[in-house]
């Protein structure tokens, strides 16, 4: 999320700009839109990270390989299925389910890898399922889930911005050595002005808004933080290269994944 300091221009600084106002306005746009374009865009989403998924748990082509992949677009998709279709109480039994039946096909396989797949599958499904249920949940709506990645957003970008600008004492070394303590909290001063100004703007009281969304920033960076270890183990830089300037799909929602659980429970929680 959150390099050392820079030391001269960053040549990718321009690209990750463009690349992440392109991503930005297609997903307001099907979350504005809702129902099926956001289906459809969170299937799509799905595919593109369990493909990445899929090569940070395992090398190579096998079936065990395919499986990883498969298996959280499948299930995600039928979650997400259950939840368009109106039938979102549906959707946690089908996740776990899915992860189930999964795993005991994967532990059939010579190259299978039961409980990465397992944990695939609601590592990427659920968070889908999710995100769909809080735009067409009463409760909560386009603005809630615009609300959302407005903060995971301003986490990510105030996080990067400080951390090359001031640098300092690394947050996780053994990690991810790019991250800074003045990046976190960078991040995190971002997430709060954002989300207190755009929870005003929506009507809320902005103390619970500023405070919900320092929550959320600080689960983002602790979903940040997991992939990077994910990547270190796998002994890759990014997860990907579709994204000019962030690397791969996994690389640019890592924060929002936790971050979409924590807030759906909130929300579940508050009713």
């Amino acid at each position: 999320m959150a390099p050392g300091r820079a030391e001269g221009g960053d040549p990718a600084l321009a690209a990750r700009i463009a690349s992440g106002f392109m991503l930005a306005a297609v997903a307001a746009g099907a979350v504005l839109l809702g129902g099926a374009a956001l289906a459809l865009l969170l299937v799509l989403g799905l595919l593109l990270a369990a493909r990445e998924w899929a090569g940070l748990a395992r090398d190579g082509a096998s079936p065990g390989h395919l499986l990883l992949i498969a298996a959280p677009v499948l299930v995600g998709a039928a979650a997400i299925l259950a939840v368009g279709t109106g039938a979102g109480i549906l959707a946690w039994p089908v996740l776990l389910l899915g992860a189930t039946a999964a795993a005991g096909l994967a532990a059939l396989l010579p190259d299978g890898a039961p409980h990465r797949t397992a944990f695939g599958t609601l590592y990427l499904g659920a968070p889908a399922a999710v995100l769909l249920w809080l735009r067409e949940d009463p409760r909560g709506g386009a603005g809630l889930v615009l609300w959302l990645l407005a903060v995971v957003a301003a986490t990510d970008t105030l996080a990067y911005a400080v951390g090359r600008t001031v640098g300092g004492p690394r947050l996780a070394p053994a990690i991810s050595p790019g991250k800074t303590w003045s990046g976190s909290c960078g991040g995190l001063l971002g997430a709060v002005l954002v989300g207190a100004g755009g929870g005003s703007f929506l009507g809320w009281p902005w103390p619970a808004a500023g405070g919900l969304a320092a929550l959320l920033s600080l689960v983002a960076q602790a979903g940040d933080l997991f992939e990077s270890w994910l990547k270190r183990r796998a002994g890759l830089k990014d997860s990907g290269a579709l994204l000019p300037g962030h690397g791969g799909i996994l690389d640019r929602i890592d924060g929002l994944l936790p971050a979409t659980l924590v807030l759906g429970l909130v929300v579940a929680l508050g009713r």
